[in-house]
């Protein structure tokens, strides 16, 4: 290893030029640091749940519908598991949990005499025990077997009440008085399973019927189950066990025996088993109540977003690398006086290891700056808390990079300077570099170049289908619509009514309507078989709307009519309105031909109900672009707490008169309102987060790959100037020798277009494969891609062909 002696010498070195020494630093720097943002964020993703202890033994039981041809895993099921789970061999504990309140309302708490949103947990006994929580105040327990009780995290707490010490303190949830028996550590950001209270299931929260169907599971709610099982035990046969249960409980058995015959033999509900460290990536499950979009990551992603760091910092080492040879080039002479005065080999590798290594950790300090004054907002663009990224273990981990890639950015410069040949040098004939080192050098600009165009490339296909795919039309004119999520369920409840009612005649809104959920967003969905006479059936997404809801969307129908405010009355059970994909399903040859038939559903209550199809609607976008269009029903039913608002204009005077009836209507409850396109632009959220960071990314790597385009252009000038000045003697004109120094850079950048460019269209077709519809991108990106390279090559190279183009001879042949 270098002495003290060697990084004295080293720093002169670098203090004896300050411009290439800045230029250097602040490069390499820039690159560390995305580098470290980047790959921060990717231990980040791969560490979610891994504070639970023994997280690699706890799973969730998963299922999924097969009634429904196209649904998803759900990772919600029966709660009946839970106990089935607890007797079965190997089970070390089971538990179970649901949303205090649900997800669209959340949980309201009046502290202080002001409300405070917060996001409670309903848990079954072993809850605690499975996740390793810890009381630092108070006792668990006893918080979540007391009906007042309730235990808060010490953030929350600090948030809510003021301070961290919040035993004893109370709040005010639905008239109901509830005391903090326990204050917990706070779990890490990076959890699939978030909350800042929890309350137990005989909480005065708890209503009577959910605290039996919590204990019991005999009507089959769906809930998060949660089981760890023992290090030895088979989680293949626990799965056949808790499968078995559910083909034996009453919600299965009550399936009715077309749909049976229908499924062929495969199970009603399909169970499985899915680890907890694998949550956050479990793309297959589809969005609840509990679980919203943009709460997920994608090991794609999230491996391209590793890779693109490990690029980028491979970029700026590529760019001091290509400095530091040219920079040894210039000291041949200097290398060679030392090798004649007896320096040997070693002491010269050590020299430049020494200058390799500063520079290497001077440039770590400056990224680890960078990354932390960047971090607040980096942690605002991937939406995610990282505050407790940068820690001294992750420091120290830093630094180690920065002497490991300072002893890898030596090799090649040590390289040169071992092979100076004194006599040569000195004789003034072999300053040049060798044709096997330019060779090195232009495939490592080659790589600098190949990696900006594709990240280019990647980036533009991504953000045009995010944009596509936010823009695309959901059946519907999104902008005058306003969504509100109310606290009541509108049927069984005079304010929420009175408040619609009220709402309805202020200036500015011209009407309203009920839904149970907004258009694009999936925290209530439910699964219908209906039936014809004849025996045909289909399963079904059942939709349930006011009178006035295709009136307030202005949706027309596609054949007979849909429900109006004018003919129809509210909760009507008769009428029924399908889209075109549900009448196929149903076996009618036209959607005209399903009108005025009628179809048979089972109600919640197990009573068999008549349907009259009264029209067509088209269809509506209830799901993202990555999903194909469903069957849908619509009946009339205002069980809904979801209330969609027309503006007669713009829609900030409707939300105004909102936030102003609210508080005499519901005083004890926080106000959520959202845009209508807001809500369908949340299924693009991890897109156009990507899109961001791929931005971001490929302008440093452009930056990067222009410098090195700048770099190689003046040591092309500096090598060549001999032939330059011998080409202008002998007739060449000006614009001849510019286009000697345009021609070889360009001729590197279709080399890197040929690299670069069909990776890009790999990865860009990967990422469209998971689209239904796709953005008309074709291959513009690409040309586009390499247009913008070009163009920065060209910018990079201008200065030295126009210095090539005004070479004295005079000059060059002095040396």
């Amino acid at each position: 290893m270098p002495t003290l002696r060697d990084f004295r010498i080293g720093w002169r070195t670098l203090l004896q030029e300050p411009a290439y020494s800045l230029v250097v630093v602040a490069g390499l720097g820039v690159g560390f640091g995305a580098a470290l943002l980047l790959l921060g964020f990717v231990r980040y993703s791969w560490q979610y749940n891994a504070e639970v202890p023994n997280a690699d033994h706890v799973y969730i039981v998963k299922q999924r519908f097969n009634v429904d041809p196209k649904a998803p895993w759900f990772d919600q099921a029966p709660m009946l598991l839970r106990l089935s789970a607890a007797r079965a061999p190997g089970v070390l504990a089971s538990s179970a949990y649901i949303p205090t309140r649900p997800r669209i309302m959340g949980l309201t708490a009046a502290i202080g005499g002001r409300l405070h949103a917060m996001n409670g947990l309903t848990v079954m006994p072993g809850f605690a025990e499975i996740l390793g929580l810890q009381a630092l105040r108070g006792h668990l327990a006893l918080a979540l077997e007391q009906p007042e009780g309730f235990a808060i995290t010490e953030e929350a707490a600090l948030r809510h009440f003021g301070t961290a010490d919040a035993l004893g303190r109370t709040m005010l949830v639905e008239g109901k008085l509830l005391r903090a028996a326990a204050v917990l550590r706070t779990p890490a950001a990076n959890t699939t399973i978030p909350f800042e209270v929890l309350v137990g299931v005989r909480s005065v929260l708890a209503e009577a019927h959910v605290q039996e169907e919590m204990t019991t599971g005999k009507s089959g709610w769906w809930g998060k189950v949660l089981i760890r099982v023992d290090p030895g035990a088979s989680v293949e046969a626990l799965t056949a066990a808790l499968q078995r249960a559910v083909d034996q409980s009453p919600a299965v058995q009550d399936v009715p025996p077309e749909t049976r015959q229908r499924l062929g033999g495969k199970p009603v509900m399909d169970v499985s088993l899915s680890p907890l460290r694998e949550a956050y990536f479990d793309r297959e499950t589809g969005q609840n109540e509990i679980g919203a979009a943009g709460e997920r990551g994608s090991r794609v992603v999230i491996a391209a977003l590793g890779a693109m760091a490990l690029l980028i910092l491979a970029m700026a080492a590529i760019n001091y690398v290509n400095l530091a040879a040219v920079r040894v080039l210039r000291r041949q002479r200097e290398v060679a006086m030392r090798k004649v005065l007896g320096a040997g080999m070693r002491q010269i590798v050590l020299q430049l290891l020494a200058e390799s290594m500063l520079v290497a950790l001077l440039a770590t300090g400056l990224g680890l700056l960078l990354a932390w004054l960047a971090l607040p907002l980096f942690a605002q663009l991937v939406d995610r808390k990282l505050d407790g990224m940068l820690t001294a273990a992750h420091v120290g981990a830093a630094l180690a990079l920065g002497v490991a890639l300072g002893v890898l950015t030596a090799a090649y410069p040590a390289w040169i300077a071992l092979r100076v040949h004194p006599g040569v040098v000195l004789a003034g004939r072999g300053d040049s570099e060798s044709r096997r080192g330019m060779r090195l050098r232009r495939v490592m600009t080659v790589v600098q170049v190949a990696t900006a165009m594709g990240f280019a490339g990647i980036t533009l296909a991504i953000a045009w289908q995010t944009a596509f795919a936010m823009r695309v039309s959901p059946g519907f004119d999104p902008a005058p619509l306003l969504i509100v999520d109310l606290p009541d369920v509108v049927r069984d409840s005079a304010r929420a009514r009175n408040f619609i009612a009220a709402l309805s005649a202020q200036p500015g809104v011209a009407g309203s309507a009920v839904s149970e959920d907004a258009v694009g967003r999936h925290q209530v969905s439910w699964l219908r078989d209906l039936k014809r006479p004849d025996g045909i059936s289909a399963s079904m997404e059942m939709k349930s709307v006011s009178a006035a809801f295709f009136e307030q969307y202005r949706i027309a129908p596609r054949a007979g009519r849909l429900f109006s405010a004018r003919t129809d009355k509210e909760d009507d059970p008769l009428p029924l309105v399908l889209n075109a994909i549900a009448t196929r399903a149903l076996g009618f040859a036209t959607p005209e031909a399903a009108l005025g038939q009628t179809l048979l559903f089972t109600g919640f209550d197990n009573r068999t109900i008549q349907k009259r199809v009264v029209g067509i609607a088209p269809e509506l976008r209830f799901q993202s672009l990555r999903e194909a269009p469903r069957a849908m029903a619509y009946e009339l039913w205002t069980a809904g707490m979801t209330l969609s608002v027309r503006a007669t204009g713009d829609v900030a005077p409707a939300e105004a008169a909102v936030r102003r009836l609210w508080p005499a209507y519901f005083p004890d409850a926080m106000i959520r309102t959202h845009r209508a396109d807001a809500i369908l632009a949340l299924n693009y959220t991890e897109d156009a987060r990507m899109a961001r960071l791929l931005a971001i990314a490929t302008g440093i790597a452009l930056a990067i790959a222009a410098f090195g385009t700048y770099v190689l252009s003046a040591h092309t000038v500096q090598r060549r100037a001999k032939e330059i000045v011998l080409r202008k003697l002998h007739g060449a004109r000006r614009i001849a020798i510019g286009l000697l120094v345009l021609r070889e850079i360009g001729m590197l950048t279709l080399v890197a277009a040929a690299v670069g460019l069909p990776l890009a269209a790999l990865a860009i077709e990967r990422y469209l494969a998971g689209y239904v519809e796709h953005a008309p991108i074709g291959y513009w990106t690409l040309l586009f891609a390499l247009v913008s390279t070009l163009a920065v090559a060209l910018a990079a190279v201008t200065r030295h062909a126009w210095l090539a183009m005004r070479m004295l001879p005079s000059d060059a042949l002095r040396g």
